[in-house]
């Protein structure tokens, strides 16, 4: 079984830092399990490897695709699956670096899907706006009329996850419970996760969106908001909609900003449920909040060597 390193974590706790070192020091070659770094015309906003960390090792699935060409789970998992027979085939350590923990489930798992989706993916607008109208038992009774399977599975209180069902059916005609997984792993993995404390990780969140707008996180949102009707994925990321009512002139930049913030913290958490409910995760802090973070890494390292070695 082919072996995959995966690293995982809610933003700004430093995965692409770890995933260049440990590339660099494993003889390793990185894929992004991001659903936004492989559009080429935004990366300030997808806290893209800056040009030099994309030089220290090699990266799959960066830079690959405009952001007017369509990039499903499915369209992921396949170019993931090739990236890895690739660099398994040179001998190298394939390394997937990223947030999107569906995506990395998907790969993982062969987790087969009826529609282009995404754990945090959009929900269709007229069914947010039933949701205000009628409620939340309303929303979960029309759930249950289309798919009582689905249903039976969410309960009426989890009006997100209602939502994205009602959402899943509607754009591919499928009922929302067709998505199944499969009991088997396809690799042979080791899933390294980064976090840190709470306070920390919402003070790194904040200062990272600080540091995007420094950067030219406006001029890309701008553009997605110019193309926002040919444009379909990008318009729906967190750092690019939250700017969407300042460029209306519904919300001045601070307000755009604070909400951005909060959307962004918000994901953080979803991210972090995600990945422990979904994955068997070893987890470590490498922020500078940890006195330790320099020993930790090495103990990252050792671990990695041992689950390489353990089959030889």
């Amino acid at each position: 079984m082919q072996k995959v390193l995966i690293i995982v974590g809610p933003t700004a706790v430093g995965k692409t830092k770890l995933g260049v070192a440990l590339s660099q020091q494993l003889n390793g070659e990185i894929i992004s399990g991001d659903s936004m770094q492989i559009y080429r015309e935004i990366s300030v906003g997808t806290a893209k490897p800056a040009e030099a960390e994309l030089a220290m090792a090699r990266h799959h699935l960066v830079n690959e695709l405009s952001v007017f060409d369509s990039y499903s789970v499915k369209d992921f998992v396949a170019r993931a699956n090739a990236a890895i027979g690739q660099i398994n085939a040179a001998n190298h350590l394939p390394l997937v670096v990223g947030g999107t923990g569906f995506y990395i489930t998907a790969l993982v798992n062969g987790l087969q899907l009826g529609e282009q989706e995404t754990y945090d993916s959009p929900v269709d607008e007229q069914i947010e706006q039933y949701l205000v109208r009628a409620g939340p038992l309303a929303l979960w009774q029309h759930l249950h009329e289309q798919d009582p399977q689905a249903a039976a599975k969410i309960p009426y209180q989890n009006t997100r996850r209602v939502m994205r069902a009602l959402s899943v059916i509607e754009r591919t005609g499928h009922p929302f419970s067709q998505q199944q997984e499969q009991i088997a792993p396809l690799f042979d993995t080791k899933i390294i996760g980064l976090n840190t404390e709470r306070a920390h990780l919402y003070d790194l969140i904040n200062r990272r969106v600080d540091t995007m707008l420094e950067q030219g996180l406006l001029a890309e949102a701008e553009f997605i908001f110019t193309h926002k009707e040919t444009i379909q994925q990008v318009k729906q990321a967190i750092g690019y909609k939250e700017l969407f009512p300042y460029f209306e002139g519904e919300q001045t930049l601070d307000e755009a900003v604070a909400k951005l913030k909060q959307a962004s913290r918000k994901y953080a958490k979803r991210q972090l449920t995600y990945f422990r409910n979904k994955m068997s995760v070893s987890w470590c802090d490498l922020t500078d909040y940890n006195p330790d973070a320099a020993t930790d890494f090495a103990k990252i390292k050792q671990e990695v060597i041992e689950w390489l070695n353990n089959d030889k």
